[in-house]
């Protein structure tokens, strides 16, 4: 599949040069452009190359580690099921985990239960302890 890094390197110098940023806090989950990438990273798709991630790790106002979703299930270590209470089934990337500038941030549209947010976690903290 061919990729268009010309588009999203347009759109992201306008993502930079905004100066708006939003308000998020830990367990959210946002759409956020993540941009065209290279190879097996998980890329965002529309106009803002968008993708739903969850902010797992805010460390200040202005940056974060997010945990992109897909509605791909694997029954493997690397891929968490989520369950937002829509009948979607979805699934936390973990080893995609990423830091991110709130800059990227679009739309907020929910929020991850304690319940799904502890698995992750744990997940998070086994896959470091390889």
């Amino acid at each position: 599949m061919r990729k268009d890094f010309k588009k999203w390197h347009r759109r992201k110098e306008k993502l930079h040069e905004e100066s708006s940023r939003v308000y998020f806090h830990e367990r959210e989950i946002w759409w956020c452009a993540l941009g065209t990438n290279i190879g097996f990273e998980q890329d965002g798709k529309g106009y803002n190359f968008a993708r739903p991630v969850i902010i797992f790790k805010k460390f200040n106002n202005q940056v974060f580690w997010c945990i992109p979703l897909t509605r791909t299930l694997k029954n493997n270590k690397f891929y968490v099921p989520i369950n937002l209470g829509d009948e979607t089934e979805r699934s936390a990337i973990i080893s995609q985990l990423r830091l991110v500038d709130a800059k990227r941030l679009l739309d907020k549209f929910a929020v991850l239960s304690e319940v799904d947010y502890l698995k992750i976690q744990k997940a998070v903290i086994n896959l470091c302890q390889l």
